[in-house]
């Protein structure tokens, strides 16, 4: 079989797979998009970093390519959709730069309370500048974690151990949860306005795309610190430089950037802000971590069929995985839904295989269910092995109950969600043999697939209301794809999906919401 590697990896990794029997491993990391695109045919597996653009027409031009492996967490830079659609296996290593993240992270909140890059700069140009680079003690100054999780959390342990008073805030992890790790629960607006410091642990969403915006700034107190060394975009670049111009923010720490490497960044022209290239993976025993574990699980796969740490396909037999695969997608798309139309952090997942389904072994198609919920707070960092441990970690409590007496449908996975704030209850079905189908929200009946770009409404039911919502869209030219109703005549409610060909903006969406007789508008990914 032939491997190709086309970014930089560690020789530990390199010789794991160039030392497995059967294996050809090529190492081409200087290619060119167009190049990849013609070399990828030959290839059976492609290990990648960061730097490498696995796209749909990459994948289109992969006729051989089973797998897809990166040596880390963040999977932005592969077409996951694409390489499902055609069968390829994508994995990532997502405990391998956990730490040395974290580390980083206090590594630049010291640097930058120190001003040491710019000291360093300036004893170089041959200047003594003591006065100018006095710095801040970080001893009981509060620090602002948003994003608890596992990178959040050794974060806080470290400021913890340097006396710093601790505040988090997650809306997806139970304040109860948050108090066993000695971390105080608060609210978005109370840690903006308590924080002296502020860093940022999530993963980059739609729902965390510029969650730290001009609004978030002017709610800060004077003279915060800022840092972040999650994902570029989460804090809005524009927004930031205006906060350091405006004395709101006194300094800032980046690591990560929309445009990498950025260029002709105006951020990077303030005497405020303090930056890396992306180095919070990159420590040798990280690095090291990473090769290893992505060259041990291709040789998993390709020698013994093993799937580990797979962010498309749960780790069964091909038998197992071909029979229950629709299934599996249904379980995945009701799981994401849940958790995009519930507010506040989960608690308890109820789960029942109803008819046909139930007389399959329902383990798989609940750990699939399980990174639904998961994924669109967490990204990349949640795969088909880990999730269930996830959960765990989240005290999300978690019930199946099987029946095999069929009621409407030949097969039904009904998922009821309670959270801190709501609970909600959806079910679906698989039409024909393969074709997955959402038929209720709550008391509403429908019909639907899940996929696409798509809204949720919630809707009085009078006449003429479907039609301003149609008209509205169309005036800013976006067209419906598809369109369902579900309604309870006897409290005069309708619901109604609709996908459309391009995401929504903003701003569409609150003049959906402005219309006569519409309540609730929800803007989902499936």
């Amino acid at each position: 079989m032939k491997i190709l590697i086309s970014d930089h990896l560690s020789e530990k990794g390199i010789d794991i797979l160039k030392n497995t029997p059967g294996f050809e491993v090529d190492i081409e990391t200087s290619l060119t998009h167009e190049e990849l695109r013609h070399v990828i045919k030959d290839y059976d597996a492609l290990v990648i970093r960061s730097a490498t653009k696995v796209t749909s027409d990459i994948i289109e031009a992969a006729e051989k390519l089973k797998v897809i492996g990166r040596a880390g967490i963040g999977l932005d830079n592969v077409d996951i959709i694409a390489a499902s659609k055609r069968g390829i296996v994508v994995m990532n290593t997502p405990e391998g730069n956990v730490i040395t993240t974290a580390e980083h992270t206090i590594a630049l909140l010291m640097a930058m309370s120190r001003n040491i890059p710019q000291a360093v700069a300036s004893m170089k140009a041959g200047k003594w500048e003591k006065k100018k680079f006095r710095g801040k003690e970080v001893f009981n100054k509060t620090l602002g974690i948003i994003g608890i999780g596992r990178i959040g959390r050794i974060v806080a342990e470290r400021a913890k151990g340097l006396k710093m008073q601790v505040i988090a805030y997650d809306p997806y992890i139970s304040g109860d949860l948050i108090e066993k790790l000695g971390v105080e629960p608060v609210s978005f607006d109370e840690l903006l306005e308590r924080s002296d410091y502020i860093s940022v642990h999530t993963p980059l969403t739609n729902e965390t795309r510029d969650l730290i915006n001009a609004e978030a700034f002017k709610k800060m107190k004077k003279g915060v610190m800022v840092l972040n060394c999650a994902r570029g975009g989460i804090i809005n670049e524009q927004d930031l430089y205006q906060a350091i111009k405006e004395g709101i923010v006194a300094r800032a720490a980046l690591d990560v950037f929309v445009t990498e490497p950025p260029v002709d960044n105006p951020l990077l022209e303030l005497e405020e802000v303090i930056a890396t290239p992306h180095l919070g993976a990159s420590t040798e025993e990280a690095q090291e971590n990473v090769a290893v574990a992505v060259a041990e699980q291709i040789v998993d796969y390709l020698v013994k069929g093993t799937i580990r740490n797979a962010v498309n396909v749960p780790a069964v037999d091909a038998e197992t995985l071909a029979n229950l695969k629709p299934n599996l997608i249904l379980a995945e798309k009701l799981g994401s839904l849940l958790t995009q139309i519930t507010r506040g952090a989960v608690k308890e997942i109820s789960i029942e295989y109803i008819g046909e389904t139930a007389t399959y072994d329902t383990d798989p198609i609940t750990v699939s269910l399980i990174k639904g919920v998961l994924t669109p707070f967490m990204g990349h960092q949640v795969n088909f092995v880990n999730a269930p441990i996830l959960a765990k970690e989240r005290q999300i409590k978690i019930t199946e109950s099987k029946r095999q007496e069929a009621e409407d449908f030949t097969n039904l996975i009904s998922v009821y969600m309670k959270t801190t704030e709501s609970e909600n209850l959806v079910a679906g079905t698989i039409f024909g043999k393969k074709d997955p189908r959402l038929v209720r929200i709550n008391d509403f009946r429908m019909e639907a697939a899940l996929e696409g770009h798509l809204l949720l409404i919630f809707n009085i039911d009078t006449p003429g209301t479907i039609g301003s919502i149609g008209t509205c869209l169309g005036k800013h030219r976006i067209n419906i794809s598809m369109m369902d109703v579900g309604q309870v005549i006897e409290k005069g409610q309708n619901i109604i999906l609709l996908r459309t060909d391009t995401p929504v903006p903003d701003e569409v969406r609150d003049e959906l919401l402005s219309l006569e007789n519409v309540n609730i508008v929800l803007k989902l990914e499936l």
